[in-house]
């Protein structure tokens, strides 16, 4: 037995110490296996960020404003873009009021948080919406499925799991967490059974279990029942000797539902019928699925399977709309979509360059209209279409694929056609035609938005700019969004080309626009790049404009793109006009 001044063992000790002893008295056929603990970040240990219970955002953004940001990735779907941006951006908004000016907000008891139910079929672009959304204004976002979950306390995953995903999403910072989106898919499925006799735990029970965070709880970061949690909740207690509490408040996070909600219409038809009669209406008037889902009431949800309670905690419907053949289209031909740029990735992996021939972009929405799985129907579609040239083009030394409208009828006897040398001058002749169509349609893309673009990247979008923006989309495999910053970019490094010559020679050089487009446009194109042409103004001008500087006093000079282009018919006019 140790005395008391011995030292005390500690755990790695005890451990190898038991193990010596069972190994002398059993050999190898008794071990000690250490439980792993597996990562799992502690936000109170987080990235460096001070965890607040009140945190601050800065927010400014108006609905108009996120409406048209949505407009840029989104067809269609006016009316629930006008929903979700309005109670949105009013939600935010109204968050940041309060904390700039919290006394006049003093004497509300409570508050009703702007949650948002989404009602539409599959594939007409809920989630996106919610994605880009949260990606526009800056917050955390997780996402969760409704059939994964069970009312606390039964086997299944726990609603609160998602406000603890937001934690994580936020790089364990509660305060930023705090003010994050939650968003719920096929909330539909957890409407209860109509024959269903004792507890639904899949589905009252969820809803149940979303009431509080919902409004406003707060939620242990601490997982309950959690054998890794307990043991990492431990060793911070054996380090420090403190049991540390963290708890997130969900009194701010906007929780956003949504699911096709199938047989809802009947619900709604019923009812509409019902309170007509004896009206003169007409009973055998057939309404569009979706436009009757425009006329859901908090009665109809409650008929369908929800709790009043659950469906008084979501007091903003937004319907989707069904998409048409065109609406497709318009997603094919819409050049921030991710589908066909998704499928030039695919192809440029194996370094060959894909366009899209409007017609077969026409043929591939007319097949995936016909699937009636909405947007989703598209990817199937092109797959299909294309997985004959993905498997047989990488073996071969075609670096242009041009896909034409014979190529998504006829794969098989196309691809022939395609591998026949003799062919090669024509599909040269097509990937040229398509590639002007592409430019053409990014062109007047960029016209039609060039107020909206401009404003939202500080640049302002000349012609002769949106060729360059046009032919810089056509070269890389980007949206247009990520065309302009870079092309934004390239314009602010010519801009410091005027600061670079001030510093170096004391001369005041003022680039014209044409020349900085003509800067740009090399760079683009990848003729030169900025050092280049910052060694190029420098060799070219240098000395001439010094020269001019000392006979006339003049340092203050305009240049054009002329002037880049022939420097020294340039220096010798500005002499000539001297003498």
């Amino acid at each position: 037995m140790k005395t008391l001044n011995e030292k005390i063992p500690g755990p790695k000790e005890l451990e190898k110490e038991i193990g010596d002893f069972l190994s002398k008295k059993f050999g190898d056929s008794v071990k000690i296996v250490s439980p792993i603990v597996l990562p799992h970040e502690n936000p109170s240990e987080g990235k460096g960020r001070k965890l607040k219970k009140q945190g601050t955002i800065d927010f400014n953004m108006i609905p108009e404003e996120l409406v048209a940001y949505l407009d840029q990735y989104i067809i269609k779907q006016d009316m629930a873009k006008a929903v979700l941006s309005t109670k949105i951006c009013t939600h935010f908004n109204r968050i940041k009021r309060y904390q700039d000016a919290p006394d006049d907000f003093s004497e509300m008891v409570g508050s009703i948080k702007n949650n948002v139910l989404m009602i539409g079929p599959t594939g007409v672009g809920k989630t996106y919406m919610i994605k880009l959304i949260a990606k526009k204004i800056g917050v955390p976002f997780v996402k969760g499925d409704a059939t994964k979950f069970s009312e606390t306390g039964y086997v299944g995953g726990d609603v609160e799991d998602l406000v603890r995903d937001l934690v994580r999403e936020a790089d364990g910072d509660i305060e930023l967490a705090q003010y994050g989106i939650i968003y719920i898919d096929e909330i539909d499925k957890i409407a209860s059974s109509q024959n269903l006799i004792g507890a639904d735990v899949s589905r009252t029970g969820v809803q149940r279990a979303l009431l509080k965070p919902m409004e406003e709880t707060e939620v242990e970061m601490k997982v309950p029942h959690d054998p890794v949690s307990m043991i990492q909740e431990i060793e911070r207690f054996r380090k420090s000797g403190k049991r540390e509490e963290s708890t997130v408040n969900t009194k701010n996070i906007l929780f956003i539902m949504s699911g096709a909600f199938s047989g809802l219409d009947k619900i709604i038809k019923k009812r509409i019928a019902a309170q007509t009669i004896g009206f003169g209406a007409n009973l055998n008037n057939r309404k569009d699925d979706v436009e009757v889902l425009k006329h859901v009431r908090s009665e109809d949800l409650i008929q369908f399977g929800f709790e009043s309670e659950f469906i008084g905690r979501l007091p903003v419907k937004a319907v989707f709309e069904l998409l048409t053949q065109e609406d497709l289209f318009d997603i094919l031909n819409n050049p921030n979509n991710p589908i066909i740029l998704g499928k030039k990735l695919d192809f440029h992996a194996y370094d060959i360059q894909a366009k899209f021939e409007q017609l077969a972009l026409e043929k591939l929405a007319e097949t995936a209209f016909q699937e009636n799985t909405g947007a989703r129907g598209l990817v199937s579609a092109i797959e299909e279409s294309l997985l004959v040239f993905e498997n047989k083009l990488p073996s071969t030394d075609i670096k242009d694929f041009p896909v034409t409208l014979a190529m998504i009828e006829n794969p098989a006897e196309n691809l022939s056609r395609l591998l026949q040398p003799e062919n090669s001058e024509e599909w040269r002749n097509e990937f040229s035609r398509i590639s002007e169509q592409e430019k053409e349609s990014i062109k007047d893309y960029i016209r039609m938005n060039r107020k909206n673009l401009g404003d939202k990247y500080n640049f302002t979008l000349s012609d002769s700019r949106i060729d360059i923006v046009a032919d810089s989309y056509c070269t890389s495999i980007a949206d247009i969004g990520t065309v302009l910053r870079k092309v934004k970019k390239y314009y602010d490094e010519a801009k410091k080309l005027e600061l670079l010559f001030y510093n170096r020679q004391d001369i005041n050089i003022v680039l014209e626009d044409d020349a900085i487009d003509y800067i740009i446009e090399q760079i683009v194109t990848r003729r030169s790049d900025f050092e280049q042409f910052s060694k190029k103004i420098s060799i070219d001008f240098d000395h001439g404009l010094k020269l001019v500087k000392e006979k006339t006093g003049r340092t203050r000079f305009f240049i054009t793109k002329e002037a880049i282009v022939a420097p020294d018919t340039y220096i010798g006019k500005l002499l000539k006009n001297e003498y």
